[in-house]
């Protein structure tokens, strides 16, 4: 079992750098190849664990399925095997993966009734489903939780098109109940949805198969039900977050980085973001040119008072990149208070980056304040572990900055959501090692 990067850091980076597809979109976008039967082919689809565990389980419920090139694959659910969902199978590998919950929208649309175990993934704190649950309820699904053996089991024979107000704007929430709205009988309306490009590219594709929904991009998403859905093709945005943190790496490591075909008008904020924390970075057609940069200053508010960056639902700046922007700010010139909202333990990772010898305060479970170096002081090589996706690639980026040797273990935890990772690091000129 190959588990730890070993890296060797504080040596510059040049070169160009594609990224994947986005792990967040693809997780929707294939599970909606459930609401037809016919082919569906999606492309730039991620090699990563997360979204090849999605595919197998797709397969083992009986869902053709082709690879045609490295990244991209056709899917045809023509025969779906129902009594799948009842098997110790379906348990044991629909439980390990937090996104097989979005299988159940498209399956209670097409088929009128789902299963699913209670679901796993990333160790941030509480999420919930109440959002997606409490949403096929109000279209007319029927839940029984059996807590002996920890499924759900859904009826939903007869969906009825509503007014659905969510609790909160939930992305896979909203997805899984815009795929169980698109088949329902009669006019949905979803206010409080939440609006990622990644939700706007489920929707295009819905519509391209035969689906009515209007109002994609804004919160109030009205959906007309149609009696069926047809094949289609689609190519997946790149992945926003890889994209801010090899903008992150970039600073960090005063390295010369091109971040190729990054769909820039799908980045909202985030580009903004970074040139607030000092970093450079240039559009080139649709490439980001990030020149090797000796020092970043962090912006203040007009007033002088430090800056602080935090999460929102889009188009406020994602939660996923606030542990990168954490990270950027160590070697900043000046100070900025980080505040995670969403998650309440997503910043336990910064006891990792004092040890390497930043200078950080944490305020509380959401909040840290960063006290930048101005690369003053390099920070040190360590061991340490990864606690979820993004932490790991946050602790990468800091290890590849670091003066010695970094041993970073739990990796798997980094795959889940970054392909190939070292490999395309490593054509960067990194010195990355699995061992």
């Amino acid at each position: 079992m190959k588990n730890a990067f070993e890296i060797r850091g504080g040596k510059p980076l040049k070169g160009e750098i594609i990224p994947q597809g986005a792990k967040n979109e693809s997780l929707q976008v294939i599970s909606a190849v459930l609401l037809t039967g016919e082919k569906v082919t999606i492309s730039n689809i991620p090699d990563i664990v997360d979204v090849n565990k999605l595919i197998e389980l797709l397969g083992d419920m009986g869902v053709e399925i082709e690879r045609t090139a490295p990244d991209t694959y056709t899917f045809q659910a023509k025969n779906i095997d129902l009594n799948f969902f009842q098997s110790e199978a379906f348990k044991s590998k629909g439980g390990s993966l937090r996104g097989s919950i979005m299988i159940v929208g498209p399956l209670l649309a097409r088929f009128g009734k789902a299963a699913i175990p209670k679901p796993g993934g990333d160790k941030i704190g509480r999420r919930r489903l109440d959002t997606h649950f409490i949403g096929f309820e109000k279209l007319g699904a029927k839940f029984n939780y059996d807590s002996t053996d920890e499924f759900f089991n859904v009826d939903a024979s007869n969906l009825q098109g509503t007014y659905i107000l969510l609790d909160e704007a939930s992305v896979t929430g909203t997805a899984n109940v815009v795929m169980a709205a698109v088949l329902a009988k009669g006019t949905t309306t979803i206010y409080n949805a939440a609006c990622e490009p990644y939700l706007q590219q489920l929707c295009k594709m819905l519509n391209r198969m035969g689906a009515k929904i209007s109002g994609i991009g804004s919160n109030l998403l009205t959906i007309e039900g149609v009696t069926e859905l047809h094949g289609t093709e689609h190519r997946m945005l790149p992945d926003m977050i890889e994209i801010g943190s090899f903008i992150g790496l970039a600073a960090m490591t005063g390295s010369e980085i091109t971040i190729k075909d990054v769909q820039y008008k799908e980045l909202g904020m985030i580009p903004e973001v970074f040139k607030r924390l000092g970093i450079k970075l240039e559009l080139r057609g649709d490439d980001i040119f990030i020149p090797a940069q000796d020092h970043y200053e962090i912006d203040t508010f007009i007033d002088g008072s430090i800056l602080t960056i935090a999460d929102a639902p889009w188009p406020g700046f994602t939660p996923d990149l606030l542990s990168i922007v954490l990270v950027v700010a160590i070697q900043a010139k000046g100070s900025v208070l980080i505040h995670q909202k969403m998650f309440e333990s997503r910043l336990f990772f910064v006891d990792k980056l004092l040890e390497m010898g930043a200078n950080i305060i944490l305020c509380d479970p959401h909040r840290a304040t960063v006290i930048g170096l101005d690369k003053r002081i390099q920070l040190r090589g360590i061991s340490m572990t990864s606690p979820d996706i993004r932490a790991g690639v946050s602790l990468l980026i800091a290890a590849l900055s670091a003066k010695g040797k970094s041993t970073i273990y739990n990796i798997e935890q980094i795959e889940r959501g970054y392909q190939h990772i070292d490999d395309r690091l490593r054509a960067l000129g990194a010195d990355i090692v699995r061992i």
